[in-house]
């Protein structure tokens, strides 16, 4: 008699791997305390994996303390799927995705309180530079870990344990990792997605060919495409879930609000003329009572260039400190793993 805990492992398996399809699958095994690989990468079909004697043997290294990792392959190119690592998670934040048209193919539980968000963009491949600024692009609307950002970043593999101690549940066990929603299909707005990052990131994105110093002087000098209102939206209200704006403060100060995001923006290289839009376009009520709006969106763009009086407003996963002008419309709070 085949014994249960490989077969509830064989089905975990199963279910994730059949909401996100893909020729071959590239499997990494890690040790949590050497953080070393098992010796070798293998690729194994959705066939292969699910055999008893393949489930046997990833079942051994797990015990011995490594943890599964997997990721679709597609040699050297992104096989059309994203991960976003949501730590510490909101509640709704699944739901926040499918409403923006981002809905995940698969959703793991890698432990209480810690998801998994597995993201279908492209039945076909797409550039690593591509796949890696969608993967911080949606890691920066969401929330997610943008350490476990990139074109071939890994997630972990259900029906197996998080080897990680601090996942430890209170009586010492290793927690199972599980699948939370598995269902195929590309997201909804996939490839307006994909478009718009294109766009936002031009002109530093160039086709394979071209590099910068092949580029002409009308590429290198071109103005930053505009952002689209939908995109400001996601990218704004991802920085309010994240700081939970709406949980801290009843009646927020919209402005500081508005300079905390265009920080975080700058911060991660975005033009100054693309964070003026997205406040433009996302600022809940803007212009609000502003006598000059487009003066007002060169001051706090040009505030938001100079560091904080304190420390940083938001690191990390979340809001960490707050700067010294909005003490009493603060309070602290801690996020990341």
């Amino acid at each position: 008699m085949e014994d249960r805990g490989l077969f509830l492992t064989r089905q975990a398996i199963r279910s994730q791997l059949a909401a996100m399809p893909n020729e071959l699958y590239l499997i990494r095994l890690i040790h949590y305390q050497t953080r070393q690989p098992f010796p070798g990468e293998r690729l194994w079909t959705a066939t292969q994996l699910v055999s008893p004697a393949i489930i046997r043997f990833l079942r051994i290294r797990n015990r011995e303390a490594c943890d599964v990792y997997v990721q679709p392959y597609a040699g050297e190119q992104n096989a059309g799927y994203i991960l976003v690592d949501l730590d510490r998670a909101a509640p709704a934040v699944v739901k926040i995705m499918r409403g923006n048209g981002h809905a995940p193919c698969v959703v793991l539980q890698t432990s209480p309180g810690h998801l998994q968000a597995w993201i279908r963009l492209s039945a076909s491949p797409l550039e690593p530079a591509l796949a890696t600024a969608v993967s911080k692009r949606l890691a920066q609307i969401y929330g997610g870990d943008m350490a476990s950002t990139g074109w071939r970043h890994l997630g972990r593999l259900a029906g197996f344990t998080n080897q990680k101690p601090e996942r430890r549940t209170p009586g010492g066990y290793a927690p199972w990792v599980k699948v939370v929603h598995a269902a195929i299909g590309l997201a909804p707005r996939a490839e307006a997605l994909l478009q718009s990052v294109r766009a936002l990131a031009q002109p530093l994105w160039l086709p394979p060919q071209v590099t910068a110093s092949s580029a002409s002087p009308i590429s290198q000098n071109a103005a930053p495409a505009a952002v689209e209102a939908p995109e400001a939206i996601a990218i704004y209200h991802g920085y309010m879930q994240q700081w939970r704006i709406a949980e801290r403060f009843p009646q927020p100060d919209w402005s500081i609000v508005d300079l905390w995001v265009a920080r975080r923006l700058l911060s991660q290289g975005t033009p100054a003329q693309q964070v003026r839009d997205i406040l433009r376009l996302a600022s809940p009520g803007f212009p609000r009572r502003h006598a000059d709006p487009a003066d007002y969106l060169r001051r706090t763009v040009a505030r938001a260039a100079f560091p904080p009086p304190g420390r940083a407003v938001c690191a990390g996963h979340g809001c960490t400190s707050t700067p010294r002008e909005a003490a009493q419309a603060c309070s602290n709070s801690t996020g990341g793993r």
